[in-house]
Protein backbone atom coordinates (compact mmCIF):
# COMPACT_ATOMS: atom_id res chain seq x y z
CA UNK A 1 0.00 0.00 0.00
CA UNK A 2 1.76 3.22 -1.30
CA UNK A 3 1.26 6.57 0.56
CA UNK A 4 -0.93 7.88 -1.67
CA UNK A 5 -3.33 5.88 -0.94
CA UNK A 6 -3.36 6.09 3.15
CA UNK A 7 -3.47 9.36 2.32
CA UNK A 8 -6.30 9.44 0.08
CA UNK A 9 -7.82 7.10 3.46
CA UNK A 10 -6.59 9.69 5.79
CA UNK A 11 -8.49 12.32 3.77
CA UNK A 12 -11.93 10.59 3.40
CA UNK A 13 -11.81 9.87 6.85
CA UNK A 14 -11.31 13.56 7.96
CA UNK A 15 -13.73 14.66 6.03
CA UNK A 16 -16.66 12.04 7.08
CA UNK A 17 -15.26 13.24 10.42
CA UNK A 18 -15.86 17.32 10.12
CA UNK A 19 -18.87 17.20 8.06
CA UNK A 20 -17.78 19.90 5.95
CA UNK A 21 -15.46 20.20 2.69
CA UNK A 22 -15.00 24.19 4.13
CA UNK A 23 -13.62 22.67 7.19
CA UNK A 24 -11.57 20.10 6.27
CA UNK A 25 -9.93 22.73 4.09
CA UNK A 26 -9.47 24.62 6.61
CA UNK A 27 -7.77 21.75 8.77
CA UNK A 28 -5.44 20.68 5.58
CA UNK A 29 -4.66 24.08 5.07
CA UNK A 30 -5.85 23.92 1.13
CA UNK A 31 -8.45 25.80 -0.73
CA UNK A 32 -12.28 24.59 -0.58
CA UNK A 33 -12.10 24.04 -4.21
CA UNK A 34 -8.70 22.01 -3.74
CA UNK A 35 -10.99 19.96 -1.54
CA UNK A 36 -13.84 19.55 -4.00
CA UNK A 37 -11.13 17.99 -6.83
CA UNK A 38 -9.75 15.89 -4.34
CA UNK A 39 -13.33 14.44 -3.31
CA UNK A 40 -14.12 14.26 -7.22
CA UNK A 41 -10.93 12.67 -8.46
CA UNK A 42 -11.83 9.99 -5.83
CA UNK A 43 -15.00 9.47 -6.85
CA UNK A 44 -14.45 9.17 -10.58
CA UNK A 45 -11.36 6.57 -9.58
CA UNK A 46 -13.91 5.01 -7.16
CA UNK A 47 -16.75 5.04 -10.00
CA UNK A 48 -19.18 5.50 -6.82
CA UNK A 49 -20.55 8.82 -5.20
CA UNK A 50 -19.29 8.75 -1.81
CA UNK A 51 -20.45 12.03 -0.32
CA UNK A 52 -23.76 14.06 -0.87
CA UNK A 53 -23.27 17.90 -0.95
CA UNK A 54 -25.24 20.45 0.21
CA UNK A 55 -23.94 24.36 0.52
CA UNK A 56 -23.37 23.33 4.28
CA UNK A 57 -22.91 20.03 4.79
CA UNK A 58 -22.05 16.53 3.26
CA UNK A 59 -23.38 13.25 4.28
CA UNK A 60 -22.36 9.88 3.33
CA UNK A 61 -23.96 7.92 1.05
CA UNK A 62 -24.22 3.86 1.30
CA UNK A 63 -21.06 3.64 -0.95
CA UNK A 64 -19.41 6.29 1.74
CA UNK A 65 -20.44 4.79 4.74
CA UNK A 66 -18.84 1.42 3.52
CA UNK A 67 -15.55 2.81 2.38
CA UNK A 68 -15.47 4.70 5.50
CA UNK A 69 -15.73 2.16 7.51
CA UNK A 70 -13.30 0.02 6.07
CA UNK A 71 -11.02 3.14 6.34
CA UNK A 72 -11.21 3.47 9.28
CA UNK A 73 -10.07 0.14 9.96
CA UNK A 74 -7.40 0.24 7.82
CA UNK A 75 -5.78 2.94 9.12
CA UNK A 76 -6.27 1.94 12.68
CA UNK A 77 -4.53 -1.82 11.47
CA UNK A 78 -1.44 0.61 9.91
CA UNK A 79 -0.81 2.12 13.40
CA UNK A 80 -1.28 -0.90 15.11
CA UNK A 81 1.40 -2.61 12.71
CA UNK A 82 3.72 0.93 13.23
CA UNK A 83 3.45 0.74 16.44
CA UNK A 84 4.16 -2.94 17.01
CA UNK A 85 7.58 -2.87 15.55
CA UNK A 86 8.70 0.72 16.97
CA UNK A 87 11.23 0.96 19.24
CA UNK A 88 8.82 3.83 21.27
CA UNK A 89 6.48 0.63 22.53
CA UNK A 90 7.18 1.05 25.96
CA UNK A 91 5.47 4.76 25.76
CA UNK A 92 2.24 4.38 24.96
CA UNK A 93 0.25 6.29 22.30
CA UNK A 94 -2.65 7.11 19.99
CA UNK A 95 -6.23 6.43 20.50
CA UNK A 96 -7.68 4.40 22.87
CA UNK A 97 -11.32 3.61 23.01
CA UNK A 98 -13.23 1.97 25.73
CA UNK A 99 -16.88 0.80 26.77
CA UNK A 100 -17.61 -0.24 30.39
CA UNK A 101 -21.21 -0.55 31.64
CA UNK A 102 -23.05 2.89 33.38
CA UNK A 103 -23.03 1.92 36.83
CA UNK A 104 -19.53 0.39 37.22
CA UNK A 105 -17.99 2.73 34.43
CA UNK A 106 -18.75 5.56 36.32
CA UNK A 107 -17.98 4.49 39.55
CA UNK A 108 -14.44 2.99 39.05
CA UNK A 109 -14.22 2.97 35.37
CA UNK A 110 -13.74 6.87 35.14
CA UNK A 111 -11.51 7.35 38.12
CA UNK A 112 -9.04 4.80 36.67
CA UNK A 113 -9.25 6.49 33.08
CA UNK A 114 -8.06 9.77 35.08
CA UNK A 115 -4.92 8.44 36.95
CA UNK A 116 -4.40 6.40 33.45
CA UNK A 117 -3.93 9.78 31.88
CA UNK A 118 -1.62 11.33 33.78
CA UNK A 119 0.86 8.17 33.38
CA UNK A 120 0.49 7.84 29.60
CA UNK A 121 -0.41 11.61 28.40
CA UNK A 122 0.20 10.78 25.09
CA UNK A 123 -3.06 8.24 25.01
CA UNK A 124 -6.19 10.08 23.50
CA UNK A 125 -8.70 7.61 26.04
CA UNK A 126 -13.13 7.70 24.90
CA UNK A 127 -14.79 6.32 27.52
CA UNK A 128 -18.29 5.07 26.50
CA UNK A 129 -20.69 3.97 28.76
CA UNK A 130 -23.32 1.84 28.18
CA UNK A 131 -25.85 -1.34 29.12
CA UNK A 132 -26.83 -2.67 25.89
CA UNK A 133 -24.69 -5.33 24.01
CA UNK A 134 -22.06 -4.14 22.04
CA UNK A 135 -19.93 -5.62 18.55
CA UNK A 136 -16.70 -4.52 19.60
CA UNK A 137 -15.60 -4.36 15.78
CA UNK A 138 -18.39 -3.20 14.56
CA UNK A 139 -18.44 -0.14 17.24
CA UNK A 140 -14.90 0.11 16.58
CA UNK A 141 -13.76 -0.62 20.37
CA UNK A 142 -10.33 -1.08 21.47
CA UNK A 143 -12.00 -2.75 25.10
CA UNK A 144 -14.97 -3.81 26.02
CA UNK A 145 -15.08 -4.17 30.28
CA UNK A 146 -17.85 -6.80 31.38
CA UNK A 147 -19.19 -8.65 34.61
CA UNK A 148 -20.49 -12.39 33.38
CA UNK A 149 -19.75 -14.53 30.63
CA UNK A 150 -17.81 -13.21 27.27
CA UNK A 151 -20.29 -11.96 24.56
CA UNK A 152 -18.50 -13.43 21.89
CA UNK A 153 -16.18 -16.81 22.45
CA UNK A 154 -13.93 -15.02 19.22
CA UNK A 155 -12.90 -12.28 21.44
CA UNK A 156 -9.55 -12.35 23.07
CA UNK A 157 -9.87 -11.68 26.51
CA UNK A 158 -8.21 -11.26 29.68
CA UNK A 159 -9.69 -12.01 33.27
CA UNK A 160 -9.37 -9.10 35.49
CA UNK A 161 -11.00 -10.42 39.04
CA UNK A 162 -12.76 -13.17 40.31
CA UNK A 163 -16.86 -12.09 40.97
CA UNK A 164 -18.89 -14.74 43.30
CA UNK A 165 -23.16 -14.26 42.97
CA UNK A 166 -24.96 -14.80 45.05
CA UNK A 167 -29.09 -14.54 45.94
CA UNK A 168 -29.94 -12.10 49.00
CA UNK A 169 -32.37 -10.09 50.52
CA UNK A 170 -32.92 -8.20 53.69
CA UNK A 171 -33.28 -9.38 57.57
CA UNK A 172 -37.13 -7.43 57.16
CA UNK A 173 -38.14 -9.42 54.83
CA UNK A 174 -36.96 -12.63 55.54
CA UNK A 175 -38.87 -11.98 58.86
CA UNK A 176 -41.83 -11.46 57.40
CA UNK A 177 -42.01 -14.27 54.77
CA UNK A 178 -39.60 -17.28 56.24
CA UNK A 179 -36.44 -18.18 54.71
CA UNK A 180 -36.24 -20.64 51.55
CA UNK A 181 -34.66 -23.68 52.17
CA UNK A 182 -34.93 -25.16 49.08
CA UNK A 183 -34.19 -23.39 45.19
CA UNK A 184 -37.65 -24.12 44.92
CA UNK A 185 -39.22 -22.27 47.52
CA UNK A 186 -38.05 -19.48 45.76
CA UNK A 187 -40.89 -20.05 43.17
CA UNK A 188 -43.27 -18.85 46.75
CA UNK A 189 -41.46 -15.52 47.40
CA UNK A 190 -41.35 -12.05 45.65
CA UNK A 191 -38.38 -11.78 43.41
CA UNK A 192 -36.89 -8.88 42.28
CA UNK A 193 -35.73 -8.85 38.68
CA UNK A 194 -32.30 -7.34 37.08
CA UNK A 195 -33.15 -7.09 33.42
CA UNK A 196 -29.83 -7.26 31.53
CA UNK A 197 -29.56 -7.48 27.30
CA UNK A 198 -31.74 -10.03 26.20
CA UNK A 199 -30.41 -12.53 29.61
CA UNK A 200 -33.57 -14.47 31.03
CA UNK A 201 -33.40 -12.53 34.01
CA UNK A 202 -35.94 -14.21 35.50
CA UNK A 203 -35.05 -17.95 35.51
CA UNK A 204 -32.44 -18.67 38.38
CA UNK A 205 -29.90 -21.31 38.02
CA UNK A 206 -28.36 -23.02 41.20
CA UNK A 207 -25.95 -25.78 41.43
CA UNK A 208 -25.06 -28.11 44.53
CA UNK A 209 -22.58 -30.44 44.08
CA UNK A 210 -23.21 -32.25 40.72
CA UNK A 211 -26.89 -30.98 40.80
CA UNK A 212 -27.98 -28.21 38.75
CA UNK A 213 -31.62 -26.58 38.77
CA UNK A 214 -33.41 -23.72 37.02
CA UNK A 215 -35.85 -21.86 38.73
CA UNK A 216 -38.61 -19.62 37.20
CA UNK A 217 -39.11 -16.84 40.28
CA UNK A 218 -41.84 -13.97 40.08
CA UNK A 219 -41.64 -10.58 41.66
CA UNK A 220 -43.41 -7.35 41.37
CA UNK A 221 -40.78 -4.70 41.10
CA UNK A 222 -37.87 -4.92 37.78
CA UNK A 223 -35.14 -2.71 36.63
CA UNK A 224 -32.17 -2.63 34.25
CA UNK A 225 -30.43 -0.37 36.58
CA UNK A 226 -28.52 -2.50 39.26
CA UNK A 227 -28.43 0.31 42.00
CA UNK A 228 -31.99 0.64 41.49
CA UNK A 229 -32.98 -3.31 41.89
CA UNK A 230 -30.09 -3.40 44.96
CA UNK A 231 -32.07 -0.59 46.86
CA UNK A 232 -34.99 -2.16 46.85
CA UNK A 233 -33.60 -5.37 48.33
CA UNK A 234 -32.14 -3.03 51.20
CA UNK A 235 -35.96 -1.56 51.49
CA UNK A 236 -36.99 -5.33 51.97
CA UNK A 237 -39.18 -5.84 48.99
CA UNK A 238 -37.85 -9.39 48.16
CA UNK A 239 -34.86 -11.97 47.46
CA UNK A 240 -32.39 -10.57 44.56
CA UNK A 241 -29.34 -12.19 42.65
CA UNK A 242 -26.46 -10.05 43.05
CA UNK A 243 -22.72 -10.15 42.32
CA UNK A 244 -20.12 -9.86 45.31
CA UNK A 245 -19.26 -7.01 43.64
CA UNK A 246 -22.18 -5.04 44.54
CA UNK A 247 -23.73 -6.41 47.58
CA UNK A 248 -20.58 -7.15 49.53
CA UNK A 249 -20.64 -3.97 52.05
CA UNK A 250 -24.18 -4.39 52.75
CA UNK A 251 -23.58 -8.62 53.42
CA UNK A 252 -20.57 -7.60 55.62
CA UNK A 253 -22.94 -4.79 57.52
CA UNK A 254 -25.94 -7.18 57.93
CA UNK A 255 -27.82 -5.12 55.90
CA UNK A 256 -28.59 -8.14 53.65
CA UNK A 257 -28.26 -11.89 54.62
CA UNK A 258 -27.27 -14.71 52.00
CA UNK A 259 -30.10 -17.15 50.81
CA UNK A 260 -29.50 -20.85 50.45
CA UNK A 261 -25.75 -20.09 51.06
CA UNK A 262 -25.17 -23.98 49.95
CA UNK A 263 -25.77 -23.35 46.23
CA UNK A 264 -23.67 -22.07 43.62
CA UNK A 265 -25.09 -19.48 41.10
CA UNK A 266 -22.75 -18.67 37.95
CA UNK A 267 -20.19 -16.28 38.19
CA UNK A 268 -19.80 -12.94 37.65
CA UNK A 269 -16.26 -12.33 37.04
CA UNK A 270 -14.58 -9.57 35.40
CA UNK A 271 -13.35 -9.53 31.70
CA UNK A 272 -11.52 -7.28 29.79
CA UNK A 273 -11.82 -7.94 25.94
CA UNK A 274 -10.69 -7.01 22.74
CA UNK A 275 -11.02 -7.88 18.93
CA UNK A 276 -8.55 -10.79 18.75
CA UNK A 277 -5.43 -10.14 17.08
CA UNK A 278 -1.71 -11.48 17.33
CA UNK A 279 -0.15 -8.15 18.32
CA UNK A 280 -2.05 -5.75 20.80
CA UNK A 281 -1.68 -2.33 20.50
CA UNK A 282 0.77 -0.99 23.30
CA UNK A 283 -1.81 1.46 24.40
CA UNK A 284 -4.61 -1.39 25.10
CA UNK A 285 -2.01 -3.41 26.56
CA UNK A 286 -0.81 -0.54 29.22
CA UNK A 287 -4.83 0.42 30.21
CA UNK A 288 -5.88 -3.44 30.41
CA UNK A 289 -2.44 -4.04 33.05
CA UNK A 290 -3.27 -0.72 34.74
CA UNK A 291 -6.88 -1.95 35.26
CA UNK A 292 -5.55 -5.55 37.14
CA UNK A 293 -2.85 -3.17 38.88
CA UNK A 294 -5.57 -0.32 40.49
CA UNK A 295 -8.61 -2.24 40.72
CA UNK A 296 -9.19 -3.91 44.24
CA UNK A 297 -9.89 -7.81 44.59
CA UNK A 298 -13.24 -6.55 46.48
CA UNK A 299 -14.93 -3.74 46.60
Amino acid sequence: MNNDIVSELSFFVLLAKLGSLAATARELGLTPPAVTKRLMLMEQRLGVRLLNRTTRRVSLTSEGETYLTQAARILADIRDMEESVSSSRAAPKGLLRVNATLGFGRTTIAPLVSAFARRYPEVEVQLQLTDRAINLVEDAYDLGIRFGELPDTRLGARKILSNHRYLCASPAYLKRNGTPRTPQDLAQHRCILHRQNEDTYSTWKLQKGRKHESVKVHGSLSSNDGDVVLGWALDGHGILLRSEWDAAKYLDSGRLQIVLPDYALPSADLYAYYPSRQQQPARVRAFIDFLVEHIPRKP
